[in-house]
């Protein structure tokens, strides 16, 4: 059965959250596509790198320096591109692990360090992990009658 739009938005909500409080347990959490993905960009920078490197060789065999500058170009380029890693974003993100879900729920951007933080009057200051925040308001909602 698949999740209806709020589900599927309060799911977003809490994986932007997860990402900005720990990234680094975020990253070990991301699924098998995201390695497979990872691998085949490791192939394909590896079979560029090849080519490059095979047109360096028929540059300098056939002395056209111009093949032989563009093969290293190439080279180059496919040895970048096996050994950056690939940028992890989350449905619809569109800057990974920026932001927090607030005290109403609804997602918050994380400010530069050294920036004055700024609460809207009267709101309290978030205190707590996630995941105590999530289950006070999954008590609060409970305690309502809210379904």
């Amino acid at each position: 059965m698949p999740l209806s739009e709020h589900e599927q938005h309060l799911l977003e909500q809490m994986e932007q959250a997860l990402y900005a409080e720990d990234p680094k347990f975020a990253s070990h959490m991301v699924g098998s596509s995201a390695k497979a993905r990872q691998r085949r960009r490791i192939i394909i920078g590896v079979v560029i790198a090849v080519v490059g490197l095979v047109l360096v060789v028929l540059g300098v065999m056939g002395q056209q320096t111009w093949l032989g500058g563009i093969g290293f170009a190439v080279m180059v380029g496919g040895a970048g591109l096996a050994i950056t890693p690939a940028r992890v974003r989350t449905k619809g993100e569109k800057h990974p692990g920026i932001g927090a879900v607030g005290e109403d729920g609804k997602v918050e951007s994380v400010r530069k360090p050294g920036s004055a933080g700024r609460r809207k009057k009267g709101a309290p200051p978030s205190r707590g992990s996630f995941m105590q925040r999530l289950e006070a308001r999954w008590d609060r909602r409970r305690d309502e009658g809210w379904h």
